[in-house]
């Protein structure tokens, strides 16, 4: 994150970056579900791949200002200890983003603007796939400044496998969870699961630093016997 830039335009790239990730999630959920004749796996196919790409062109373009957090988890992850008012101011415009993605999205298709989501996703299995795939992408990005590859192509990767790996298809984002709660749509998620989907989120992330600060540490051991 640069710390030339001013408050208001990192908690702005973080609204601007969520509300364009959203609308993509969704957007492309519609259009996909529109042409795929019924396919549900084709449909889910197209839907994955704008949401890998447009991942990876947000945190290449966004992050140099904001860090391209775009999730709550995210941001407590990596706030929490140094900058709990921005933090604040973070979670605020990721959720604001979120639900003006999905209303954009909805504009695009000539859609009603506000809606519900019908689409009931429930059972163990879906909040264990929750669980994990945030783990994963919470690893991944504390990993990422230890590797040689860029955060935004590792982050998009683990997102696009995510989507297919797990029963969930990998929200792994509380602010992901209230955009698609607004939409009626291929993507949407009914109010009634989503509760259980930021529960198994907010656990799931804090298995993702358990792990994370494990290796760290058993990383460290090894290095100090050298």
């Amino acid at each position: 994150m640069n710390e030339r830039h001013s408050t208001t335009q990192k908690v702005f790239a973080e609204f601007l970056g969520t509300l364009l990730l959203l609308c993509t999630v969704i957007g492309s959920g519609i259009m996909a579900e529109r042409l795929a004749g019924g396919n549900v796996a084709i449909a889910l196919l197209g839907n994955t791949l704008a949401t890998v790409f447009i991942l990876y062109v947000l945190i290449e373009t966004l992050g140099d200002i904001s860090g391209a957090h775009f999730n709550p988890l995210v941001s407590t992850v990596m706030l929490w200890r140094t900058a709990k008012p921005l933090l604040a101011c973070y979670v605020v415009a990721q959720i604001i983003g979120a639900i003006a993605g999905a209303w954009l999205a909805h504009a695009m298709f000539d859609m009603p603007l506000f809606q519900l989501s019908s689409h009931i996703r429930t059972g163990t299995g879906q909040w264990i796939a929750e669980g994990v795939a945030t783990a994963g992408l919470i690893f991944v990005i504390l990993r990422s400044s230890h590797t040689h590859a860029s955060a935004s192509a590792l982050v998009a990767s683990y997102i696009g496998a995510a989507y297919w790996f797990t029963a969930s298809t990998s929200f792994a984002n509380p602010a992901a969870v209230l955009g698609r709660m607004m939409t009626d749509s291929f993507s949407g998620i009914a109010p009634q699961s989503a509760p259980y989907f930021i529960l198994a989120q907010v656990t799931g992330a804090a298995c993702g630093v358990f792990i994370h600060c494990r290796l760290r540490a058993y990383n460290e051991n090894v290095n100090s016997r050298a």
